[in-house]
């Protein structure tokens, strides 16, 4: 059954969101979002507040819904919180998983490989947004879940760049994150817990630079500089 119409509209907004098709910061403009759903201005303000809810979106009096921003501070606390969450719901994962959660993850895993092996950075991003989501249902902890949730919108909006390789090195880092999955998989199924923090801190470290690139942007180069501001260049 096809989903209604405020159903779309509220999956479309968040994959427009975690692919950046809705920039970071961004206005949302309602009767622009009422007109091409077809929808009215209550069920809009209703997906707004639950997307506002799930961290997709800040709301705040008198001002108009903006997408969840990705400024300095917000990136800071990111990469400081991300590997301790990471770590504990994946250990969580491997204590209480219950059997019936493996093939579903392992589906997502296939489906995640074949993304990455065909260059579709958006696709994969989000396949490995799916994978992590699952780790955290399989936690069975409502608590870490509602913070890996929230993180994971930051996560995937930055790893577009991950999954777009540049070099040789950019690329064996992609096989290697496929590779990591398939271990995390085996661990969790074979209730690894200490097994699997290992995994998720490599894991981690491994994209962690490349998504530091959002935040550090390449220095200019010095063709563009005055001759005083490139003889003071350091």
């Amino acid at each position: 059954m096809a989903p209604d119409r405020k159903t779309q509209c509220l999956e479309d907004l968040r994959m427009r969101i975690l692919r950046q098709e809705i920039a970071p910061g961004a206005d949302l403009d309602e009767a622009a979002i009422c007109a091409e759903y077809g929808l009215s201005r209550t069920p809009v303000r209703e997906i707004f507040q639950r997307l506002a809810g799930e961290g997709y979106l800040t709301q705040g009096q008198n001002r108009g819904p903006k997408v969840a921003s990705m400024d300095l501070p917000v990136m800071r606390m990111f990469f400081q919180t991300a590997p301790m969450i990471y770590a504990n719901v994946a250990r969580l994962a491997a204590e209480n998983r219950r059997a019936d959660e493996i093939p579903p993850l392992k589906a997502t895993q296939e489906e995640f490989r074949a993304a990455t092996e065909a260059g579709d950075a958006g696709s994969a991003a989000l396949l490995n947004h799916r994978f992590h989501r699952q780790i955290g249902e399989m936690a069975h902890n409502p608590y870490l879940l509602a913070s890996l949730n929230r993180m994971l919108i930051d996560h995937t909006r930055l790893s577009q760049t991950f999954y777009r390789p540049a070099s040789e090195d950019e690329t064996a880092r992609v096989k290697a994150a496929i590779d990591h999955h398939d271990a995390m998989i085996a661990a969790i199924e074979a209730h690894d817990a200490d097994g699997i923090v290992d995994l998720t801190i490599e894991h981690w470290n491994l994209s962690r630079d490349r998504l530091e690139r959002f935040v550090t942007p390449d220095p200019l180069p010095l063709d563009v500089l005055s001759k005083e501001d490139r003889a003071n260049a350091v």
